[in-house]
């Protein structure tokens, strides 16, 4: 049977999970989502769990489908609720509808897909089908982040489950993803000697100066097989002041463990001192590899370009240098497909947008999942 969906009352649905605003930072934010997702899922027909927030990070929301088998490893859905957009993004991106286009900050990444796995189930459970295996909805706060509060939680559900289906946006060209390298974080603090930068300014030490040599021999230190990009960085309060401590965060990916390895061992050995500067290196949260093609991920991946097929569109699928929540599961060898969501462009920008069409479109590849994994 071909359920009805609906596209303008899906993204008139939508438009508060885009207008409840989540950056990762701001737990208050999350918990105000997580509030708009758990109604829509009590609404679809399922019960729901909110689950605490922890290291500073909001809570997260585990949503469970009524099924006869409930218990028996079935269907894990995982995705993040947490975007990279500050609190007052709207005003530069607001939701509207243009052209074939949805706007809006997190509508790619990933509140579109989020929406249209939930908008699937949704339209089952009104249909009075019945999954064959049990659908369970993870929804968590920490993934822009790296995940470093809710991995333990991600990776125990996961392995209650048979399969994992992460609805993070689809690639350029549709392709699903199958495999992702793995992710480093790294956390650098310089401590200078402060002086006054007018009076005594040759017996200061630059914390920033420092820092501002380490970010061009980081950023030279990358290959092909291994990149470093410094993307935060937090001195100084007064210029009048010869700063003595300076932080930065570096991100690293590799496509094997053995390169990321490589990778950590060249960043932890750059910590010393030069010039009464001391830098410390310290290793953050790691997504580990998902090796691109393994059995149980093709296996899944064939089913859901089948379905695709009868939907009315290719799905491939590639390996990613993106990390994701997926990097988890498949890491443990749970069957994994990734970048199941909507299609778009502009993710982590003012422009952030998805295709309409591909409302639709995936609600019926997840519609499709849930119905036919056995």
């Amino acid at each position: 049977m071909e359920l009805p969906f609906d596209p303008d009352d899906m993204i008139a649905r939508l438009r508060p999970w885009i207008e409840t605003e989540s950056p990762t930072f701001d737990a208050a934010a999350l918990a105000r989502m997580v509030d708009v997702a758990a109604y829509d899922c009590a609404a679809a027909g399922a019960s729901l769990e909110v689950i605490p927030g922890r290291m500073g990070c909001g809570p997260s929301l585990r949503v469970k489908f009524p099924h006869p088998e409930q218990g028996k490893p079935g269907i894990l859905v995982s995705g993040h609720l947490d975007t990279v957009h500050p609190v007052g993004t709207l005003a530069s991106n607001p939701f509207r509808r243009e052209d074939g286009k949805v706007y809006g900050p997190g509508i790619q990444d990933m509140k579109g897909g989020n929406f249209v796995a939930l908008e699937a189930m949704r339209q089952i459970m009104r249909a009075g089908l019945r999954t064959p295996l049990p659908v369970t909805f993870l929804l968590t706060p920490d993934e822009e982040i790296g995940t470093p509060a809710t991995r333990d939680l991600i990776e125990q559900e996961a392995r209650l489950n048979k399969y994992v289906v992460v609805p993070e946006p689809a690639l350029a060209d549709g392709s699903c993803v199958i495999g992702r390298y793995a992710i480093a974080r790294f956390n650098l603090e310089t401590r200078g000697v402060p002086s006054h930068a007018g009076w005594r300014l040759k017996e200061g030490r630059s914390a920033i100066a420092m820092m501002a040599r380490k970010v061009a021999e980081i950023e030279a230190m990358t290959t092909d097989d291994c990149t470093f990009s410094v993307g935060v960085i937090h001195a100084g309060q007064w210029v009048n002041c010869v700063s003595s401590s300076c932080l930065a965060e570096v991100l690293s990916m590799a496509k094997t463990d053995e390169d990321l390895e490589k990778g950590v061992a060249a960043m932890l050995g750059l910590s010393g001192t030069e010039n009464d500067v001391k830098l410390i290196v310290t290793r953050g949260v790691t997504r580990p590899v998902w090796k691109p093609g393994q059995p149980q991920d093709m296996a899944l991946y064939d089913i859901a370009a089948s379905i695709a097929d009868r939907v009315g569109f290719t799905l491939g699928h590639k390996p990613s240098g993106g990390g994701s929540d997926g990097n988890f599961t498949g890491a443990l060898g749970i069957p994994t497909i990734d970048s199941t969501g909507v299609r778009g462009e502009g993710l982590h920008t003012l422009n952030e947008h998805i295709f309409e069409d591909s409302l639709i479109e995936r609600a019926r590849l997840h519609a499709g999942l849930f119905m036919e994994l056995t």
